[in-house]
């Protein structure tokens, strides 16, 4: 079986999995326990071009699920979008965040509208 090295792409962080969410279809969930503050990685990623100004999914983003009690947060203070635990997971739980309108951080706007610096 082929493993990945450390320094290869991983389209999850080795404590994380995908499978089937009590909450809707498939879900987030802990493969080992994850200590409260831990930064998993961008939940999404701002594809700029000619024709094209939009924030795109990585597998963090795709699979993350709401809840009213979340145990996760989507950090967008520095530009971009990470997903950090707020509080300890313990493993085989779901990680959630609490979806907001328009941005992940309860900010208005739209997250279209981005200033980019060349």
């Amino acid at each position: 079986m082929k493993t990945f090295k450390q320094t290869s792409y991983r389209p999850l962080p080795k404590c994380l999995t995908v499978k089937s969410s009590k909450i809707d279809g498939l879900g987030l969930h802990a493969t080992e326990f994850i200590e409260a503050g831990t930064d998993l990685g961008e939940t999404h990623v701002l594809v700029h071009n000619q024709h094209r100004l939009e924030w795109v999914r990585t597998p963090l983003g795709g699979f993350i699920n709401h809840s009213e009690q979340p145990n996760c947060y989507i950090d967008t203070s520095k530009g971009d979008r990470t997903l950090h635990t707020v509080i300890p997971v313990r493993k085989g739980e779901e990680l959630t965040v609490y979806y907001r309108f328009k941005g992940y951080d309860g900010t208005v706007g739209d997250d279209t509208d981005v200033e980019i610096q060349n």
